[in-house]
């Protein structure tokens, strides 16, 4: 039986990462797909993203995993440094010996960079069609389609939605209606400078995490090792508030006032015209109804911890296709296949993201120095051995 245009026709709500990644790996497998982006033009924040060996065997299903390469930094280490005497915590080795472990690379890159490599990649397809200014507002499934309306008036008609729109996904407020996401009192601020504007004595070539009691910075180098990416995180009791630069500065200063003298340098260069709230969303079941699915950070949102979020979006983009292509035709089978082969490794993440932040990043007193002793005892093998969980990937399924 020959489709209809409905029957042949995907719709993804959000243009970002993850909703261009599933774009991609449905038009692979011959489907018509509309991507809603609420925002003026798909584009991305300019900031910095880590991302695991995992997401490699899903970029090269993609066909973008040379144009990653292409545009990364590959760091030959991720260290975490005591942020009050600056010794090193531990590390992961990231080098040879890791990519001959995992098979692919630890690398960064420019979010933008990234952004505009998956775009350009979708364009490849006429079957993609990426719509700007298409704020969902709600959608029907009439059980043989579904409709989605947009602010503005439009009409979209497919065979299923996904909602890739991120942890305040709107299509997950209209499926599941479980309110907001966890927000846990800490902001970040982000930040790129010229890398030749890093403070002395500050490590440019890998990356780096100092942890406090309360408060981190993360950075690292971009774009050929030209650019310097600070993130700088701390718990505030403001954190829901909307402030002026002048607030946010005495906030931070008043946070990292007995940190390492390079975090208190970092910490000065600081573009303080943005804050982000950061939160997640508890672990959970029932990621569809009917010809919905949700993927992503809309279906488990996870803390940056292990720097993951992207990374879970990728590996979901590829297997979601997949699904889709083995149930052939019966959609609610396929989103449920999905969500039991990504449930169990998702949760982990998550559960795991929260622990580090709790336990790892921002200890104090005794609880620190407990870790220290407990990180520097460890050999590279066994800081490897923790990771192969996540690093070694995830399974793309041949049957569902």
């Amino acid at each position: 039986m020959v489709r209809s245009d409905t029957d042949n026709t995907a719709i993804i709500v959000g243009g970002g990462i993850g909703g261009l990644c599933t774009a991609i790996a449905l038009a692979q497998n011959g489907w018509s797909v509309r991507v809603l982006e609420q925002a003026p033009q798909f584009g991305a924040i300019g900031y910095g993203i880590q991302l695991g060996p995992n997401v490699f065997p899903m970029f090269e299903r993609l066909g973008v995993a040379q144009a990653v390469r292409a545009k990364c930094v590959f760091p030959g280490n991720v260290w975490m440094y005591d942020a009050f005497d600056g010794q090193p915590v531990t590390r992961v080795r990231t080098d040879a010996d890791f990519v001959q472990r995992y098979g692919h690379p630890y690398v960064v890159i420019h979010r933008v960079d990234l952004h505009n490599l998956l775009v350009a990649q979708c364009l490849k397809y006429p079957a993609i069609h990426l719509d700007e200014n298409a704020a969902v507002t709600s959608f029907e499934d009439f059980g043989d389609h579904v409709v989605v309306l947009t602010q503005d008036g439009r009409r979209v008609e497919g065979a299923f939605v996904v909602g890739a729109d991120g942890i305040r996904s709107r299509l997950r407020t209209l499926m599941i209606g479980d309110g907001d996401p966890t927000m846990i009192g800490y902001v970040a601020h982000r930040t790129i400078v010229p890398l030749d504007q890093a403070p002395t004595g500050v490590n440019r070539q890998d990356v780096a995490l100092w942890g406090g009691p309360g408060f981190h910075i993360v950075h690292y180098p971009l774009r050929d090792n030209t650019m310097f990416n600070i993130v700088a995180v701390f718990r505030t009791d403001t954190f829901s508030q909307k402030g002026d630069v002048e607030s946010y500065r005495a906030e931070l200063q008043a946070t990292y006032k007995d940190a390492h003298p390079a975090m208190r340098d970092m910490i000065a260069m600081l573009d303080l015209e943005r804050r982000w709230p950061i939160g997640d969303r508890e672990p959970r079941r029932g990621w569809s109804q009917g010809r919905a699915v949700l993927i992503g950070d809309a279906a488990h949102a996870t803390l940056q911890s292990l720097a993951q979020g992207a990374g879970m979006a990728i590996e979901d983009s590829v297997i979601f296709a997949q699904c889709v292509k083995l149930a052939g035709g019966d959609h609610p089978r396929a989103f449920k296949a999905f969500e039991k082969l990504r449930l169990a490794r998702t949760a982990r993440v998550q559960y795991e993201s929260r622990f580090m932040w709790n336990y790892f990043y921002h200890t104090d007193d005794v609880e620190s120095e407990a870790r220290n002793a407990a990180y520097r005892a460890r050999s590279d093998e066994d800081v490897w051995l923790c990771l192969d969980w996540l690093y070694k990937g995830a399974v793309v399924p041949d049957r569902i």
